[in-house]
């Protein structure tokens, strides 16, 4: 028996790195999954190695930015499972992220990294919350940075915008039972993370982290979870930061 047994959860970006990490704890704990993610093919085998540990997850592809596209990843979560409890937003452009500034950045690419980075969080929530509400109310987690205190461009800017989304969402939200949080975590050691941020960047961050450490994708599940359970029923539009102690707020 785990704590979410029976209920339906959907994650965004779950292709791999955090995503995949919540994703199959989250199939650990007894919930049906919907495993999604632009790339269908990383999906895929995250949904095969969570049905081969026994647990209920499909694969869905879903562009967040594309508001039919999100549409149809709820339809789906409700033909396979019968419903919707849980949405983690964790879907973004970070793996090949360009460097720039927000006075150079060309604005083509611009638009696209925030219509993902930030609209995405709120595209799919306008998709699933109604599915939520017949349910009796649900759960929501915004993935965040600790960029969003720091300067990080448009990345920075992104998730400060999701801080915001969250704190907003959840005065609409709330009178639908339904909870949303955000969650900021610190640097993260992924794979995007390892190909996009120069490792001298890196070095000299985990270098002002009081816990002297980069963090890993499972250090984030044990929130996530939290937020999402019953244990978290009175909180709502909070920001936790999840980081080695990087940021004092």
């Amino acid at each position: 028996m785990g704590q979410f047994d029976r209920k339906v959860a959907i994650v965004t970006g779950a292709g791999g790195g955090i995503g995949q990490a919540y994703a199959k704890a989250l199939a650990r704990e007894g919930a049906a999954v919907v495993v999604a993610d632009i790339n269908t093919e990383g999906a895929e085998g995250v949904t095969s190695g969570i049905v081969a540990e026994g647990g209920a997850a499909v694969a869905v592809a879903v562009d967040v930015s594309d508001p039919e596209s999100a549409r149809a990843m709820a339809e789906r979560a409700v033909a396979e499972f019968g419903g919707i409890d849980y949405l983690v937003n964790n879907a973004a452009i970070f793996g090949g992220m360009k460097l720039d500034m927000l006075l150079t950045v060309d604005w083509d690419y611009y638009r696209r990294f925030m219509s993902v980075n930030l609209d995405g969080a709120l595209v799919c929530t306008r998709a699933v919350y109604q599915a939520m509400a017949q349910r009796g109310g649900g759960a929501i987690v915004n993935q965040s940075s600790t960029a969003a205190w720091l300067y990080a461009n448009y990345y920075g800017l992104a998730k400060a915008g999701v801080n915001a989304l969250t704190q907003q969402l959840s005065r609409e939200l709330g009178w639908q039972n339904i909870r949303i949080n955000a969650i900021a975590p610190g640097p993260i050691d992924t794979e995007a993370n390892r190909t996009t941020t120069p490792q001298q960047i890196v070095a000299d961050i985990v270098a002002r982290i009081p816990l002297s450490r980069m963090g890993q994708p499972e250090d984030l599940v044990g929130m996530c979870l939290f937020l999402l359970s019953d244990q978290a029923k009175w909180i709502t539009g909070q920001i936790f930061n999840v980081d080695g102690g990087q940021i004092i707020r």
